[in-house]
């Protein structure tokens, strides 16, 4: 069990208003979480651990089928359901990805990428892509107070890639500025690893790991699974 990917999916999806958990919504007859783990499969994960909403673990393996997947209670947020599936990490661990199961049309060539990274030596690695829009810095009244140069910026994708001393080190560092009443500002695990000082490295992110969150996104998503590989 050298690669094993994490799936926080315990996301309720109320942007989506499908009135049930995110992970669950259907693209193409597939739910998003079974989609992503057959992505992650595809691209050489040995092993995922889903992390579920709490009292949904059931519907979440239903929903999963056949699949060789572990199902763990998740927590409020992602830094709390990715916490929790690092506890369930089975014995042998080298890489560990954690993967957004609303960014379930990744390419696998994505995974790959990032596992090569990691298994390269970067302790840490991101699939990112360039900013194609202006971007503009406003105040509190929402006017715009300076255009931002997009130079060097980059949009960044899941999965993230990390050696599993380091995810486990960046956790451990939030749990314990959680136990301490301090606030854990990171987005992402990458964020985490940063805050400890670690480099992170990128690798070309794909247009199709854009994230499900609203209606028109999961429409987006339902148009390119019915047209078929590009």
């Amino acid at each position: 069990m050298s690669v094993v990917a994490i799936v926080p999916a315990a996301g309720r999806g109320e942007r989506l208003g499908l009135g049930l958990p995110k992970a669950l919504a259907l693209v193409g007859g597939l739910t998003m979480v079974a989609r992503a783990v057959d992505g992650l499969v595809e691209g050489g994960v040995d092993h995922v651990v889903v992390a579920a909403p709490p009292g949904d673990e059931d519907t979440v393996r239903a929903a999963l089928a056949h699949r060789a997947v572990q199902v763990v209670p998740g927590a409020d947020d992602r830094v709390g359901s990715v916490d929790a599936a690092l506890a369930a990490l089975p014995a042998g661990t080298e890489v560990v990805l954690v993967h957004d199961a609303a960014r379930c049309l990744c390419p696998p060539a994505v995974v790959r990428a990032v596992v090569d990274a990691v298994r390269a030596g970067h302790r840490a690695v991101v699939p990112a892509t360039a900013v194609a829009d202006t971007l503009k810095r406003t105040d509190p009244a929402g006017v715009v107070t300076a255009t931002v140069d997009r130079r060097g910026l980059a949009a960044v994708q899941t999965p993230q890639g990390f050696d599993v001393a380091t995810l486990r080190a960046a956790h451990e560092r939030a749990r314990a500025h959680r136990a301490a009443g301090e606030p854990v500002t990171a987005t992402d695990d990458a964020g985490l690893a940063e805050a400890m000082g670690v480099s992170v490295a990128t690798v070309p992110g794909d247009p199709r790991a854009f994230k499900v969150t609203t209606p028109l996104d999961l429409a987006m998503a339902e148009a390119l699974v019915t047209a078929g590989p590009a």
